[in-house]
């Protein structure tokens, strides 16, 4: 049940991009097209599990028993930026195909701060191993959620005649507000 309500939570009612503002910039960026926003989600799934897992046993067999916690944020980085060039050249020498499809959005995830900040909230809410992976897959799955959503609406937005004052950024912006109330409604499922 707690596995159930960790993803409920992280999905719906505290979802990374529209209730924390946790990557706004790729949210923003990279969600014009519904065919790069899945792109990008599932990169992201990909690398913030790996991340969520390595920085976790980093964080509980380095940094606590050494008592370096105030190194946290910049190991956590290094682990982060590491992890995405190995899943690159992995995946450049082993699957082609799927290097090409993931290609541009890998160095992106490098600074996107949904990694970062998910490796740092396991920790803060000193969840166990399984909970962790259970909250970085649950949290992927909201943010690409959310960026889906957000691409299929302007989408449809660019084949809508639209006044010039509202046309382009504002209208997103208009848009990424409106989606961000609607995923308000579901505070109080879960706390």
């Amino acid at each position: 049940m707690t596995y159930i309500l960790i993803f409920i939570s992280a999905v719906f009612v505290n979802n990374i991009v529209l209730s924390q503002f946790l990557g706004i910039c790729p949210f923003l960026g990279v969600s014009k097209k519904i065919e790069t926003a899945l792109g990008m989600s599932g990169a992201v799934a990909f690398v913030m599990t790996l991340a969520t897992l390595i920085t976790y046993i980093i964080q509980k067999t380095i940094l606590e028993p050494f008592n370096i916690g105030f190194l946290q944020t910049l190991t956590f980085i290094l682990i982060i930026a590491a992890l995405v060039q190995l899943v690159e050249i992995i995946l450049k020498k082993s699957s082609p195909a799927l290097y090409q499809a993931l290609g541009v959005f890998l160095p992106l995830i490098t600074t996107n701060c949904t990694i970062l900040g998910v490796a740092i909230m396991v920790i803060q809410k000193d969840m166990n191993l399984i909970e962790s992976v259970v909250f970085a897959i649950s949290t992927a799955v909201g943010f690409g959620l959310a960026l889906v959503l957000f691409a299929g609406i302007r989408e449809q937005l660019g084949m809508t005649r639209l006044p010039k004052g509202i046309d382009g950024t504002p209208i997103s912006l208009i848009t990424a507000g409106l989606l961000a109330m609607a995923f308000m409604g579901f505070a109080g499922i879960v706390k």
